[in-house]
């Protein structure tokens, strides 16, 4: 057992690290919004210039970690032009430059670029300039940009979310069991946590070589890659947390194995010393545990980080508090085991202390991240997936005002192990004594009437069991908050969006294909129907166009003509006529169909039934 002494050790040794961890990762931060976004470029993007420049330099809106590939500069013809690794100008982290070679050709030129954001994210584009005279020629920015790989980025996301299901556990069970009540369930839900957290955080951390330079999963085992993340503030991070887990288990091991509180009672006298030291040391480990996703993503960047982040950290150790108890008395609930009154009621006022800290710290990101103004919610990406979690967390506050009525009504009820005990008919003490073979079975027969038991009660108890239902909700709601919050941690927010907007610097390809469905009718027999077209991947360049015929029955349908061409009016292009070739019934493709400029394309389909039946119907497609 450890002594009050060597927890206030063990807490101030924790708390120097945290510290120092602290003044590393906040040291140097910037002022700009987070996600950093291209906020101009020299050459200009669609500009034409008289003379091939020396370099060209990119700036952003807040600092960026550059790689030897993190800016090409492509002819038209494909071939890289740049030479020698992209280099900050001035040393100012928020730009990149790259030199060029001597005596390049006139043409339009692409610049791809990739590079990792302050908060941890990658980020790339692409934009183009001339040199003379535009060429009739141009390599497709988008596939110059490259980005990340999907695979990656699959599992990449789903390892975040995995992270922050496990701290949210870890930390809910371990002080549901510390505050409310300790049971072998609510400590399958803080040991369950740490081991997710503990995989995840592994896997994020091979994951992030490949992840942050465009890399597909066979790079992850490339251990250049591994040195290169950990050199990161994001790989640090990642280490970081590894290492404040080992002393998460050290507190896991004490809270369970001599400080659990079994009935929700309060601390004995004799331990209580070592009880606040216990919670001191584990509140310094939570809190750094959750630093390590404030320090390196979006809390470290953009405006007022100092405040920024120490907000972030109790928001996150709120939902934690918050969600993960709702989980472990979830876990107790349906295990049978006895949960009195008095801890659920203390779990439920500290739920409501958790929500009162989730909506202050709440409001402060939201005004930092996106702003209050109706077109900053709805209008961009972060915004609106904002608004979809606050949503989420209104319905998550209703069903928790289900379950206080619930506790209300609680009655507390006879523990099932006795009842257990007195139906086997056996003293615990001295049953199997001597014989350990029949002891086992004793103990094997007392456990599997004492569960009996337990779910006997649990389901004969109308209160309980209303409880238990509503709590499930509470859960099921938790875990789409969660999921949502790890896709707000991985989008741009919406400050730093409206300022790249402002500038007028080119954003990072959309993604494509695009899709539009044309009903047509020839007004002949059988004339009715629905044409579906696809322009993969609705970019500059090469594209491959997809037609499918349906009749009214929803049934592939073949016809004697089919024609598809694309205009863009505005510039007075084309109409450029696609060359469709028949692949099988109802369906028509045209590969290397090139599109020059992005622009709003007018798409016009020509469908002949008959010799004398045809119909041409338009739509919009855009180009990026």
């Amino acid at each position: 057992m450890r002594t009050p002494t060597a927890a206030r050790r063990t807490v101030s040794l924790l708390g120097t690290l945290l510290a120092a961890l602290l003044w590393t990762w906040t040291a140097g931060a910037g002022t700009a919004s987070a996600h950093a976004a291209l906020t101009a470029t020299d050459p200009a993007n669609g500009s034409v210039v008289a003379s091939a420049p020396r370099q060209v330099r990119l700036t952003f809106s807040e600092g960026v970690l550059l790689g030897a590939d993190s800016v090409r500069v492509l002819d038209p013809r494909g071939e890289r032009v740049d030479q020698g690794a992209p280099e900050h100008v001035g040393g100012r982290s928020e730009t990149a430059a790259v030199a060029l070679r001597a005596g390049i050709a006139d043409g339009t030129y692409t610049v791809a670029w990739q590079a990792v954001s302050a908060d941890s994210h990658p980020v790339a584009g692409a934009f183009t300039f001339s040199v003379g005279a535009p060429s009739e020629t141009t390599v497709a920015a988008a596939s110059a940009a490259g980005g990340i790989d999907p695979a990656v980025d699959a599992f990449y996301g789903i390892g975040r979310f995995a992270a922050y299901g496990g701290f949210v556990l870890l930390v809910g069970g371990a002080v549901f069991a510390g505050v409310c009540r300790s049971s072998r369930a609510v400590q399958r839900v803080a040991v369950g946590g740490w081991v997710a957290l503990f995989v995840s955080t592994t896997v994020l951390l091979l994951l992030r070589g490949a992840y942050a330079g465009g890399k597909g999963l066979g790079s992850v085992a490339d251990l250049s890659l591994l040195g290169d993340a950990l050199s990161t503030k994001p790989g640090a991070a990642l280490l970081s947390r590894l290492l404040l887990l080992s002393a998460a288990a050290v507190f896991l091991a004490v809270l369970f194995g001599t400080h659990s509180r079994e009935d929700g009672g309060a601390a004995p006298e004799r331990g209580r010393g070592t009880a606040w030291g216990l919670g001191a040391g584990g509140a310094v480990v939570a809190a750094g545990l959750a630093a390590t996703w404030a320090m390196a993503e979006h809390a470290s960047a953009g405006i007022q980080p100092w405040l920024a982040v120490p907000v972030d950290v109790a928001h996150l150790l709120a939902a934690a508090v918050w969600l993960g108890g709702l989980a472990a008395l979830l876990a107790a609930l349906w295990s049978g085991d006895t949960v009195r009154r008095a801890a659920v009621q203390r779990f439920s006022r500290m739920a409501f202390a958790s929500v009162g800290v989730l909506a202050a710290t709440g409001l402060y990101q939201t005004w930092r991240q996106a702003g209050f103004s109706w077109s900053s919610l709805t209008g961009t990406e972060y915004g609106r997936w904002l608004l979809l979690k606050t949503a989420l967390v209104a319905v998550l506050l209703a069903a928790a005002f289900l379950s206080r009525r619930w506790t209300g009504r609680l009655a507390d009820v006879a523990a099932p192990r006795a009842a257990a005990k007195k139906s086997a008919g056996v003293p615990a003490g001295r049953a199997g004594a001597g014989d350990p073979v029949r002891a086992a079975q004793l103990a094997r027969q007392r456990a599997a009437l004492a569960k009996a038991e337990g779910r006997r009660r649990r389901d004969a108890d109308a209160h309980r069991s209303g409880l238990r239902r509503s709590v499930l909700a509470e859960a099921a709601v938790a875990v789409a908050v969660l999921a949502v919050t790890t896709l707000l941690t991985g989008t741009q927010p919406g400050r730093a969006e409206a300022e790249q907007k402002r500038s007028g610097a080119p954003a990072a390809p959309a993604a494509g294909p695009a899709e539009v469905s044309i009903a047509y009718d020839t007004g002949g027999t059988n004339g009715r129907g629905t044409a579906r077209v696809t322009v993969d991947p609705a970019r500059t360049g090469a594209n491959t166009v997809d037609v499918t015929l349906l009749d009214a029955s929803g049934r592939p349908v073949d016809v004697p003509e089919l024609t598809l061409s694309m205009t863009a009016t505005e510039k007075r292009i084309g109409p450029l006529r696609a060359d469709l070739k028949r692949q099988s019934a109802g369906h028509w493709q045209a590969t290397d169909f090139r599109l020059p400029m992005a622009d709003s394309w007018q798409l016009s389909l020509t469908v002949r039934t008959s010799d004398i039946d045809q119909v041409t119907e338009i739509e919009n497609v855009k180009i990026n």
